[in-house]
């Protein structure tokens, strides 16, 4: 009976387990609103007019916006938008796996004639959406920070008791569209990431073909921590 009613509980409350909406960081950066399928979609901008742009996918409790000195300092020659996926930060409704792409889809058409090319970085549930758009979009390079093969296979080495494939209803299946991405790629796997495990990440790495993607693992770091370190940056600037 515990297991059936724990079975029933992972079920009803996987959007709360796997969605933690952000408050809004107040600062006085550019914010350009999206109006895509009556929901109003939230990001920063930062050097408005540099003609190469990047698009941040953030992580699922990520309050994308602290990220705003470090990427001026590292990327003074791009223009930057930080996604903030539906109910995060000020942006309208409610987030789900289809409504994240979706709006992902919405944003890069209205602002692709906009700019010479446009690169993704994804960062945890964040490099699902990453590895969406840019299987269905031209991009010029991926970036796919403690990503995952799938969400479901993350969440079955959390719940192995469980059909967890079967329970969820978001899947993010990176691992079934890398066939599809042909932009050069750069992953960056937490070595003692106890969220989205290492076997997790490497899995997906191992699907793209070797001479489209570069992996580095920085040790000592976690899912949450790995932007403290300085290689984080140095890859991302050098890749970028």
């Amino acid at each position: 009976m515990s297991y059936t009613l724990f079975g029933i509980y992972l079920y009803s409350k996987q959007n709360d387990m796997l969605y933690h909406p952000t408050e809004t960081l107040s600062h006085n950066y550019e914010k350009q609103i999206f109006d895509i399928n009556n929901q109003k979609i939230v990001t920063t901008v930062l050097n408005r007019g540099d003609k190469r742009a990047i698009i941040y996918f953030g992580g699922n409790a990520e309050i994308v916006d602290y990220n705003i000195p470090h990427f001026l300092e590292e990327f003074g020659d791009r223009t930057i938008f930080l996604f903030n996926y539906r109910g995060y930060s000020g942006s309208s409704g409610v987030p789900t796996e289809e409504a994240l792409y979706q709006d992902a889809l919405e944003i890069y058409d209205q602002i692709k004639s906009e700019y010479d090319s446009i690169s993704l970085i994804g960062r945890s549930i964040g490099s699902g959406v990453a590895t969406y758009l840019a299987a269905n979009r031209p991009i010029d390079k991926l970036v796919l920070v403690t990503p995952f093969d799938s969400i479901a296979k993350v969440a079955q080495e959390i719940f192995p008791l469980y059909p967890m494939s079967l329970l969820m209803r978001d899947h993010y299946n990176s691992i079934e569209r890398v066939g599809l991405i042909e932009a050069k790629t750069m992953i960056i796997i937490a070595k003692d990431d106890t969220l989205v495990s290492y076997q997790r990440s490497q899995e997906l790495a191992d699907s793209f073909p070797p001479k489209q993607v570069t992996v580095h693992i920085i040790e000592k770091a976690t899912h949450n921590n790995i932007a403290n370190s300085h290689l984080y940056y140095q890859y991302l600037r050098e890749f970028l």
